[in-house]
């Protein structure tokens, strides 16, 4: 482009951003913990605690944060694009959430008379997109985020679906390698860093991104340092974080915070792509009831008790949960820890109370609460014209029917009847390619959201849309077979409820004729039945050969299931959505809708 040529709108952002944010430099040492900062009573913007030489010595900062947009740029339907409130009486109430139209409202205006705003977000913007963004390499997503005027993200395993080199792309723009442009103009890439402190490049040892930001008004500043969780590569394809290394959350917080502090940088906020699960499905739960942190468990609790109190606030993800809690730091200090659920169905809006005089947050002062991203606020007009333009470029792919359908089929529960339906898919289209095959099993996080009978966009109820289709499995994962023998298929079933899926169960969806039970009141192995496992009524024999249909990422020993890497006797079919097309296609019409299954495969004990 020539030097006289007009600057694009993005570059006129980024211009503006660097006017108003300043960037600090990288360096390296070594300071003490941070002393704790108390403030003489509530702390207000321009307030002077203190008087004498510091006017306004404390500072409110205004943190607004969300985490797992996954692409949701249109509101999500179903139970996705819902939350649940706790009310007064003690009952509970479910509202419409979600939608970046909202989305941007929503925060627009909780920044209105905030001088002093930051807008962060805790990884998985990006990847198991919908069909808008996924469609188009999750560029629609990158400039919804762009004119929401995100500030910091860190990365989420699921930056890392198409490679370290796509998500490069993201960050700084220019055309897909393999799709090129989507339009007459060159992709800009993201306004905001991306955060990547604990990802490094095996061969330089260095991280891939950036490890830390640093946001800067006036006389403030608040560092932010971003990681994924340390068992990415467990759950996305080897291909998506080859040659890449994932290192410890809290050692790495921990290394770069002391950099931070070398630098002056003194308030400090951790976005962390790992998260917890919390006692209760209401987004606004008191989660420090009785306790501080009583309400919530899973792995943000060991990391948030043991990351310095160096760092005044947590931002999480990856649970997909809602919580807001004080949980202790090493020193015994309480500390904020956030989550916004997913889906843009809430924001976090929290307080900093930044002390002038040392430079600190005072931790005391710090107050957070999440919001619901209500859909009874206008739309922004220019969210709306993004998704207008894209969705005109998908309508030709995505408005296709390809099916048919009596009800709802929902994806939550041990066993979904949509994890029943997508196993039967692949069984059918294993069976295609091997009439041998004996069963299929299906990963229950690659099944993104539900297929809802309600007409989406004139379709018409009970129409499955490719759009609806792409949204549920969005991955590209080919259907593989591969044989085990008897005892490898028992092995993987305890899988489900050992190893690294002995906290957190990720109970496999079956195909017809596979039924076995899990007693849930038994501890570790015990709790997959072996006597029980059956297929066609008849007891696994050990020693026989069984054919087993699943998608390339369980194939390869992803989700914490190493035996399905160890299968022989490799066939590659179609990818894991033209399976579900061609199974709905084949046993369903307009006239003669596929009902949701029974999703009674596998006999839960608890």
């Amino acid at each position: 482009m020539p030097a006289t040529s007009p600057a694009p709108a993005h570059q006129e952002r980024h211009r503006r951003r660097r006017n108003r944010l300043v960037a600090l430099a990288a360096g390296v040492a070594t300071v003490g913990a941070l002393a704790a900062a108390t403030v003489p009573g509530s702390a207000s913007a321009g307030e002077n605690h203190g008087g004498g030489h510091w006017p306004g010595r404390y500072q409110d900062v205004q943190l607004l944060s969300f985490n797992d947009l996954h692409g949701n740029l249109e509101p999500p339907t179903g139970s996705s694009g819902r939350v649940t409130e706790h009310q007064h009486d003690g009952t509970t109430k479910t509202i419409d959430a979600g939608g970046v139209e909202y989305l941007a409202t929503h925060l627009r205006q909780a920044r209105q008379g905030e001088k002093y705003s930051i807008t962060a977000a805790g990884g998985d913007m990006v990847g198991a997109s919908p069909l808008i963004s996924g469609l188009f390499h999750d560029e629609p997503t990158i400039e919804a985020l762009n004119k929401l005027d995100l500030d910091v993200t860190s990365v989420g395993n699921h930056e890392f679906d198409e490679g370290a080199k796509e998500l490069a792309r993201l960050q700084n723009g220019g055309c897909h390698p393999k799709d090129g442009c989507y339009s007459d103009q060159k992709f800009q890439g993201a306004d905001f860093p991306y955060l990547a402190a604990n990802v490094l490049d095996e061969k330089t040892k260095k991280p891939i991104l950036k490890p830390y930001w640093v946001w800067k008004k006036k006389d403030v500043k608040v560092g932010f340092i971003g990681v994924t969780l340390e068992g990415t590569p467990d759950i996305v394809s080897a291909e998506g974080v080859k040659g890449l290394s994932f290192k410890d959350e809290v050692e790495t917080i921990n290394k770069y915070a002391k950099v931070l502090q070398r630098q002056g940088v003194k308030s400090i906020v951790a976005l962390i792509h790992e998260g917890g699960f919390p006692a209760s499905t209401s987004y606004n739960y008191d989660c420090d009831a009785p306790g501080a942190g009583d309400g919530i468990s899973g792995p943000i609790v060991d990391i948030a008790k043991n990351i310095t109190p160096q760092v005044d606030a947590l931002v999480t993800g990856h649970t997909h949960n809602a919580y807001v809690c004080t949980i202790d730091d090493p020193a015994g200090k309480p500390r904020m820890v956030t989550s916004a659920a997913s889906f843009g169905r809430l924001y976090t809006d929290t307080t900093l109370t930044y002390d002038r005089r040392t430079g600190d947050i005072a931790r005391t002062a710090v107050k957070s609460a999440n919001h619901v991203v209500t859909r009874d606020v206008p739309k922004a007009p220019d969210m709306t014209e993004l998704i207008s333009k894209w969705n005109t470029l998908a309508a030709p792919i995505g408005n296709r029917a390809i099916g048919h359908i009596s009800g709802d089929i929902g994806n939550t529960g041990t066993e979904s009847p949509l994890g029943d339906l997508i196993a039967d898919a692949q069984l059918a289209h294993g069976k295609q390619l091997d009439p041998e095959t004996d069963l299929a099993l299906m990963n229950p996080g690659g099944i993104r959201a539900p297929l809802t009978y309600a007409a989406k966009a004139g379709e018409g109820d009970g129409v499955v849309t490719y759009a609806e289709g792409f949204t549920v499995q969005p991955f590209a994962n080919t259907v593989n077979l591969q044989d085990f023998t008897g005892a490898q298929l028992i092995q993987v079933l305890k899988e489900q409820v050992t190893g690294p899926n002995a906290a957190a169960p990720k109970v496999l969806q079956v195909s017809s004729g596979l039924t076995y039970t899990l007693d849930l009141t038994k501890s570790g192995a015990d709790r997959v039945v072996t006597d029980s496992v059956k297929l066609n009524g008849a007891a696994i024999d050990p020693a026989a050969t069984y054919r087993v249909a699943t998608n390339s990422f369980l194939a390869g020993g992803g989700d914490g299931f190493p035996t399905l890497g160890q299968g022989t006797n490799d066939v590659v079919g179609a990818d894991d959505l033209t399976a579900l097309e061609q199974y709905l296609t084949a046993n369903s019409s307009a006239t003669n809708p596929l009902a949701p299954p029974k999703a009674d495969r596998i006999a839960i004990v608890k």
